[in-house]
């Protein structure tokens, strides 16, 4: 299978809707909206149904407040039969099939109320239109993945959406016994946020629903998809101060270190030869225009354990994709230090999956901003689509294979209504890299990069051109976690 080169078929308009860029294939036979293709109606769609849904959610719990606050409560005491004909409308509307439909939430009342709602299994109209929303998405997703089109996964995202969780087991069962856990995750993996984020809305927990909400605005969720557990649990998880020691380089990764120049092939390889075992290396080049740059490579996750010694684990990959401040960043900031990059230098960070969020958390704090100059953060298979540098002039390139899960778990998926800002590069493609984790692999980006995508290559490679010249350190580094 040749690599497909599919970038970013959109643009943003200032009413939020997507249009097409000049150039994209259009379908002049879709019925009363020339010009558009039925993925972009279907995303439309979703978008105006994800809007009514946060509406009538956000009306429910003004309604709810009103009711039960104190004000209305003076006003039954001078007009009891006002109030109690004003109280039996908001039930009406609050409950009734013909308005929000049992919507009341916020303050204690309606939250007591919402909860009684999920473990009685009521779905309001807001959740209703959200699980609309996210079913359209699911549709749209299915033009580019053709896989989710398969009779066994659309037996599980048909369950899923119907909130029959007996039925979606054995969907997955079915699903994983024909293809293997790893083809199997694979195939969904390009709406796996809205699966998860159907199974929290539809569940009687009612402590999961915001995941839910979250993603339905396209936000990152600060909250576990089954349980409801917020994120900041992690940093007693991940507590580490974060250290870093200077190492010396094996054989091997000095050999590869000893055939490295800018190019971003050459930083794929270079992080590959790394490995996930705590390794991180900051380069010093002497540039051809006489001035003196840094480059600091960040590998990324270790899948052996949840936890090791090295901010490189999965609790790690965890904290870096909801949190800034990790043990990660923070023995990064170190690294800094201690090797002596002087303030005001120029620096390109360049990370793979953890690494590339690490390397936009690094762009994200302002400390780092304020004491280095941030030019360039490339990331490959990282979900960054949510994080944002500090320096509005910091060049953020981000790499994506479209089979790869990991760039998915930010929320935007290949049926996400939302974009990117307009000064970041993504370039996207999909190759015969299907299943993951090999799809996920640095040498996946590399062999794509180095064949038909290099073109890609090349367009990446002019926008670093400022860091072409000698290297004069390549100084690997040990990062702990304490």
């Amino acid at each position: 299978m040749t690599p497909q080169a599919t970038g970013n078929p959109t643009r943003p308009l200032t009413d939020g809707q997507r249009q097409p860029t000049p150039g994209t294939p259009r379908d002049p036979g879709t019925p009363g909206a020339p010009g558009r293709t039925d993925t972009e109606l279907l995303i439309g769609a979703s978008v105006l149904l994800a809007d009514a849904a946060l509406a009538a959610k956000k009306a429910g719990a003004d309604l709810t407040g009103a009711l039960t606050g104190g004000r209305f409560a003076l006003q039954a005491l001078r007009r009891p039969t006002w109030a109690l004909a004003a109280a039996a409308s908001c039930v009406r509307a609050l409950n009734g099939p013909a308005g929000l439909g049992f919507g009341a939430n916020g303050g204690l009342v309606g939250e007591l109320a919402r909860i009684a709602g999920n473990i009685t299994r009521r779905r309001p109209a807001a959740v209703a239109m959200a699980v609309d929303a996210f079913a359209l998405r699911i549709e749209a997703a299915t033009v580019t993945h053709p896989n989710l089109d398969s009779e066994h996964a659309r037996r599980l995202t048909g369950a899923l959406v119907a909130g029959d969780r007996l039925e979606a087991a054995r969907a997955l069962h079915a699903l994983v016994e024909r293809l293997g856990v790893t083809r199997a995750l694979t195939t969904v993996s390009p709406v796996i946020m809205e699966l998860l984020a159907l199974t929290g809305l539809l569940d009687e927990n009612p402590v999961n629903d915001e995941f839910s909400w979250v993603t339905l605005a396209g936000g990152i969720p600060t909250t576990d998809p089954f349980l409801g557990l917020p994120s900041s649990l992690l940093k007693y998880l991940n507590p580490g101060p974060g250290r870093a020691e200077r190492a010396e380089p094996d054989p091997i990764l000095a050999k590869v270190l000893g055939t490295s120049r800018n190019d971003i092939v050459s930083y794929i390889n270079d992080i590959g030869a790394l490995g996930n075992h705590g390794l991180v290396l900051l380069r010093r080049v002497a540039c051809a225009d006489g001035a003196e740059r840094y480059v600091l490579l960040l590998p990324g996750t270790s899948f052996a354990l949840l936890s090791n010694s090295t901010p490189q684990d999965l609790i790690g990959a965890f904290d870096g994709c909801l949190r800034t401040d990790t043990t990660y960043t923070r023995a990064a900031r170190k690294l800094l230090s201690r090797a002596g990059v002087p303030a005001g230098a120029e620096l390109m960070l360049v990370g793979h999956s953890l690494g590339g969020l690490t390397a936009m958390n690094l762009a994200s704090d302002v400390d780092v901003a304020s004491e280095y100059r941030v030019t360039h953060v490339i990331t490959l298979g990282s979900p960054i689509d949510a994080k944002r540098p500090a320096d509005h002039t910091t060049r953020v390139v981000s790499l994506v294979n479209k089979h790869d899960v990991i760039p998915m778990l930010d929320g935007r998926g290949p049926a996400s209504p939302h974009d990117l800002p307009a000064e970041w590069v993504e370039l996207a493609w999909l190759d015969e890299s299907y299943d993951y984790p090999l799809s996920h692999a640095p040498q996946a980006y590399s062999d794509s990069l180095r064949g038909e995508l290099s073109h890609y290559r090349e367009r990446v490679n002019g926008l670093i051109g400022r860091y072409d010249g000698e290297i004069t350190v390549n100084q690997p580094y040990m990062l702990r976690d304490r």
